[in-house]
């Protein structure tokens, strides 16, 4: 199955910054934009960004988590000192 719009589309990004105490730069930026591009292969469209919160947050984190372990570790990291930033990208089309 080809990844792209069609099959995908939502997609989360992850603000992890390995865990650091502070989230990357560019999540302040994505989060002020409201909008991405993303590329899939050889796909590009347009996303609204919006940060998920709550249950939902911590759904789409796990799942994260199980799929790629270092995630879990990073919130450990992080643990008391902030929670990890989901921001999830929809696609309009």
């Amino acid at each position: 199955m080809r990844a792209s719009r069609k099959y995908w589309p939502r997609i989360g990004v992850f603000a992890s910054k390995a865990g650091a105490p502070t989230p990357p730069d560019w999540y302040h930026n994505l989060k002020a934009a409201g909008l991405a591009e993303v590329e899939v292969e050889t796909e590009t469209y347009q996303v609204t960004v919006n940060e998920v919160t709550g249950v939902e947050r911590d759904r789409i984190y796990r799942q994260q988590a199980s799929l790629y372990p270092g995630f879990a570790e990073y919130e450990e990291k992080a643990a008391g000192i902030r929670t990890i930033p989901v921001l999830v990208g929809t696609s309009e089309s």
